[in-house]
């Protein structure tokens, strides 16, 4: 479960940013998920609640998730295309000699605080 892994160095990362910026509470975090990132949102959030509890500037905060579509880049014929639906095999000329270019990511993407 990385999870958890994942949900410590999110926490340390806003524990080390309140102390910079002087933050007493974070109210609202708002994190960017790859859709192939492997987390299982449901996990992440309980993996959250649990963290949460043990670090004083997040035990009211709020955990927002958005989704990041995954999007693989063909290095063959030059176009992008979805991911999930298509795999590691271009839709458009077939090859397999493609790249993942997004989706993998887990993303810091706002913090709401006082």
């Amino acid at each position: 479960m990385h999870e958890m892994g994942i949900i410590f160095n999110v926490a340390r990362t806003l524990d080390e940013e309140a102390e910079k910026q002087g933050l007493t509470n974070i109210s609202k975090v708002t994190l960017q998920v790859g859709e192939v990132s492997g987390i299982v949102t449901d996990l992440f959030v309980d993996c959250w609640n649990y963290f949460k509890g043990r670090h004083p500037v997040l035990k009211d905060s709020e955990l927002i998730l958005e989704e990041i579509p995954a999007v693989t880049y063909c290095n063959h014929c030059g176009k992008n295309y979805e991911t999930v639906k298509y795999g590691k095999e271009c839709p458009y000329c077939h090859s397999g000699e493609t790249w993942l270019i997004q989706g993998n990511e887990c993303i810091i993407k706002e913090i709401e605080a006082e």
